[in-house]
């Protein structure tokens, strides 16, 4: 009995909390440009000045630039990700103009260090006193004071304009931008005439660091020219998306007659499992704000694939045994243990192939094997050990007794 009520219980809570959750769910996935419409745009990046080095640092920097630009611009959750040693691409969904989104984006990152000009209201500061290519390139550096604390150490070119600019601001705030994004203002409290300074404050390591490579990107801003571009209409994009979810629904159906009719209640337990299993993918979704793209349907309907086949194992390797005469309660733990290694095999071989396109992929490639690394592992937890967990609570508890209710005619059994 007390198997029997942790059964019920468990499914009724579970399909209570799956009904009234799974419709605000599906609002909150955050879709991507091939199902919402909008444009991506491929960059090629190189140094401004001739001669200068391009770093993964500097193109790191400089793509998390484009992401803030495209952020002030009201664009919707922009997707900016570098690909290979020198190019960015940027994605953007719901996009009104194009053109003006096109011009912003293309133009180099900008460092400035500025004063408050007159007439400036507090925390304001307009006067351009120093611009990036002021700086001595890779000069920025993250090291400790006398109290351990971080601080940042910077060299400028022209030793007599820093000098002047400290003597002036003596007291003052000398404020650091990026584009027009205030990062720091710290206050100068001594005349500087070594061309070098430190910036010190409240900072954390990983704000000074970011800080540094934020001054050494100034110093060395990347040119961007466009390679490839291509936009989708959000109509376009909406019957995209209408048709995979009615191909999908159709299909599920479909899996789930088709195991309920040939396995009868324990094809009607996998079907539970593969409800859930499809529901914590939403919900993965959902909290790790992954972007859902057709790459990401078809992986996720790749992995659902892959789990009905686990179920069907499991189901015909414990027929197989019910067909040889065993008793339910030891086809079930006969045929799952037998199933078990072959299914586990067959996703762990499937993990690693998505790991090593997820690890040398760019772009959609990327999407489609994260999602189908997620589906997997959610697969082994939920058709792999709970379905079973469920089918054990039911043969434990007397209710699952009878070759018939595993689709398995008693005239079989005795003919072998």
């Amino acid at each position: 009995m007390k198997r029997l009520m942790s059964f019920i219980v468990t499914v009724l809570v579970l399909t209570g909390v799956m009904v009234f959750t799974t419709p605000g769910l599906l609002d909150k996935v955050r879709l991507g440009l091939d199902l919402k419409g909008g444009f991506e745009i491929l960059y090629h990046a190189e140094p401004m000045e001739a001669g200068g080095a391009l770093t993964r640092a500097s193109l790191q920097k400089t793509a998390e630039s484009l992401e803030k630009r495209a952020n002030a611009l009201g664009t919707s959750e922009p997707e900016v990700t570098t690909e290979g040693t020198d190019r960015i691409r940027l994605k953007i969904a719901g996009v009104t103009n194009e053109a003006e989104v096109r011009k912003k984006m293309k133009e180099p990152a900008v460092l400035t260090f500025r004063s408050a000009a007159e007439g400036d209201p507090a925390g304001k500061y307009s006067k351009i006193e120093l611009v990036g290519s002021d700086f001595v390139e890779g000069a920025a550096e993250v090291g400790r004071d006398s109290l351990n604390q971080p601080i940042i150490s910077i060299k400028v070119k022209d030793k007599a304009k820093f000098t002047e600019i400290t003597k002036r601001l003596l007291g003052k705030n000398l404020a650091i931008y990026l584009d027009e994004n205030l990062l720091s203002d710290p206050v100068v409290r001594a005349e500087l005439t070594d061309g070098s300074a430190s910036i010190s404050g409240s900072y954390t390591l990983q704000e000074a660091r970011e800080l540094a490579d934020t001054i050494n990107l100034g110093a060395l801003p990347l040119k961007l020219t466009e390679k490839y571009s291509q936009s989708v209409g959000a109509t376009l994009g909406k019957q995209s998306l209408e048709q995979t979810i009615k191909a999908g629904l159709v299909g599920s159906l479909i899996i789930l007659i088709f195991m309920i009719g040939m396995y009868r209640l324990p094809g009607l337990l996998a079907s539970f499992a593969l409800i859930l299993h499809t529901w914590l993918l939403i919900l993965v979704f959902v909290w790790a704000d992954f972007t859902l793209t057709l790459p990401g349907i078809a992986a996720f309907i790749l992995g659902i694939g892959m789990a009905v086949d686990a179920n069907i194992i499991t189901n015909e390797r414990i027929r197989e045994e019910i067909y040889n005469g065993k008793s339910i309660m030891s086809a079930v733990k006969a045929g799952s243990k037998s199933s078990f290694r072959t299914v586990m095999d067959a996703n762990i071989t499937t993990i690693i192939v998505a790991a090593v396109m997820f690890a040398y992929g760019t772009g959609a490639v990327k999407g489609f094997a994260l999602v189908l690394i997620v589906e997997i592992v959610l697969s082994i937890a939920t058709n792999l050990y709970f379905s079973r967990w469920l089918l054990n609570l039911l043969v434990k508890a007397g209710k699952l007794s009878k070759p018939k209710q595993f689709g398995v005619k008693e005239s079989e059994i005795r003919a072998l």
